[in-house]
């Protein structure tokens, strides 16, 4: 509710990581390709179930950083993983004049940050039965998917608030999608 009428950054997870667990290597093995899906997982959920935020998507911070290469750095390539620390409350340097530059590019004020992705293994398998099987490629494992999101006022530089949401599900992408529901509590 308090980012109605805002612009906000949504910026590109730069950070992912599975349990080896769960047999996830294949599935993720392509880096950027993951964080690709990954974000777009997170931009279409977003922009769908908080609609009275104007949202400025990865996309478009990519856009404006490669109108002015040199001047405005790659939302890809900024250590917002940092940002998962719990009790960070300013946003360091380089980090903090970052976020500030590509969120004024956007013509805002606010930047929500998924600072990491950590898949983790539940212990059940898809009918709950507790069993440890699988197939040979991870299919089967329930995992819950950690999604470490802050939410930056990028022009005082402080931590406006953090969260892990958690979700869960049988690959990476219906556990993230679960996780980014959980953001916006009461909704279907």
């Amino acid at each position: 509710g308090g980012l109605a009428g805002q612009r906000v950054g949504l910026f590109p997870l730069t950070l992912i990581a599975a349990e080896d667990s769960l047999r996830w290597n294949a599935l993720l093995a392509d880096r950027r390709g993951a964080l690709g899906r990954a974000d777009s997982v997170m931009a279409e959920l977003i922009a769908a179930r908080a609609p009275e935020a104007t949202w400025v998507l990865p996309e478009e911070l990519r856009r404006a950083a490669r109108r002015s290469p040199g001047v405005i750095a790659d939302p890809d390539h900024i250590g917002t993983a940092i940002l998962r620390a719990d009790g960070l409350v300013d946003v360091p340097d380089p980090l903090r004049s970052q976020l500030r530059t590509l969120v004024a590019m956007a013509g805002g004020r606010y930047a929500l940050v998924p600072a990491a992705l950590v898949y983790r293994r539940t212990g059940t398998d898809r009918d709950g039965r507790g069993r440890t099987g699988t197939d040979g490629e991870g299919q089967g494992r329930t995992a819950a998917a950690e999604l470490s999101v802050v939410l930056v006022d990028v022009r005082l530089g402080k931590v406006g608030f953090r969260t892990i949401a958690r979700g869960e599900g049988d690959d990476p992408w219906s556990a993230l999608s679960a996780a980014v529901k959980a953001l916006t509590p009461g909704l279907p």
